[in-house]
């Protein structure tokens, strides 16, 4: 066999990948990597159905991606290696499976469909990371967030690596932890805009012994961009060390954030130790100013959270009134969460609930 040719593959099985190959490089320029996509999925379809027809050894699959990576590299360079074709192969595996709810995303109603009825939104490099997630539920979140928020891979990797899917269910009941996999993060309360905790990795404070909260603020600001992706959907930074003044006397809030989508002003006071009740009380008379004086009257009242390093749930349930909606305690984390345990630990969440529920 001479060093270029083929022997083994169905020549007409080549052709048909040539013919998606050839199709998804006439697209436009500004959907070459979407386009790309679409062709990784049907080669990967191809690629599978060729392995069913051919041996069912594992030796046959080997030599056919072998060849395949020749073949396709000899004609359309790089980019066809046998690791890529693999992670293609593995790409139709996961997703000619896998559905989201296309109504998330009415402004993609006009996209393509591959073969299996699905719609593909985001670059390869995307489905590469999201492929090896193997809980569906929590693949569909992220792949959800992803295109509602713009999220490149770094932000993506980011926010799955900080265990955001674990940290919101924690923080939910049943119904909307489901929600989380059909709709991604949806905000319609002031609890729906807190996490508990927040993870500031990016921020360096574990490298040092210690710090003061204005060492915590300054850092905060300097990655502010992190820090507003850590916050999430719809918030937007208005200032730091807002002062206000009353009855002669001076106040400072820490940071001053506005969120759009809950149309109200949202506080934040930190907090480098344990949580006392005074902080609580410290940041009720916060809010209450701001929806006094600073609030308009077409706003939603505004939300105050007190970012500490530790907290006894038990003082901040008896601070606050039963019907709380506006005060919230979230502890922040300066490493990256153990993904295994917050899975446990929503695995015990929801088994607590379902035995509440029988």
């Amino acid at each position: 066999m001479g060093k270029n040719e083929i022997s083994s593959i169905n020549p007409k099985f080549l052709e048909n990948i040539s013919e998606v190959l050839v199709q998804a490089r006439k697209n436009a320029k500004t959907a070459v990597n979407l386009s790309m996509v679409y062709a990784y999925y049907e080669i990967g379809r191809m690629i599978v159905e060729e392995e069913q027809r051919g041996e069912q050894r594992a030796a046959y699959g080997t030599q056919l991606l072998k060849e395949l990576s020749t073949y396709l590299t000899k004609n359309y360079g790089k980019g066809f290696s046998v690791a890529n074709l693999k992670n293609v192969r593995q790409f139709y595996k996961v997703y000619s499976k896998d559905q989201i709810g296309e109504t998330v995303f009415s402004q993609f109603e006009n996209l393509p469909t591959v073969s299996s009825g699905r719609k593909v939104y985001l670059r390869w490099s995307h489905y590469l990371k999201l492929m090896r997630i193997d809980h569906i539920d929590e693949r569909h979140f992220y792949e959800i967030e992803s295109i509602k928020n713009d999220w490149s891979l770094s932000e993506l990797k980011r926010q799955y690596n900080t265990s955001l899917y674990e940290r919101l269910a924690l923080s939910t009941d049943k119904d909307r932890i489901y929600r989380l996999a059909i709709e991604g993060q949806t905000i319609e309360t002031p609890k729906d805009a807190v996490k508990d905790p927040y993870v500031l990795e990016f921020l360096g404070l574990k490298e040092l012994p210690e710090y003061s909260e204005s060492e915590l603020e300054s850092r905060i600001i300097d990655h502010l961009q992190q820090f507003l992706l850590e916050l999430g959907t719809g918030f937007a930074f208005i200032g730091r060390q807002v002062r206000f003044t009353f009855d002669e006397e001076h106040f400072m809030v820490d940071l001053v954030f506005y969120n759009r989508i809950l149309r109200c002003f949202v506080l934040f006071d930190l907090k480098i130790g344990e949580l006392k009740h005074q902080d609580i009380g410290q940041m009720q008379m916060y809010v209450h100013y701001y929806d006094r004086k600073v609030k308009l009257s077409d706003e939603n009242p505004t939300i105050g959270i007190v970012l500490c390093r530790d907290k006894n749930n038990a003082v901040v349930e008896m601070t606050l009134p039963e019907d709380n909606t506006q005060i919230f305690a979230s502890k922040y984390e300066t490493v990256l969460p153990s993904k295994e345990a917050l899975q446990k630990l929503l695995e015990e969440q929801l088994s607590d609930e379902n035995e509440n529920t029988m």
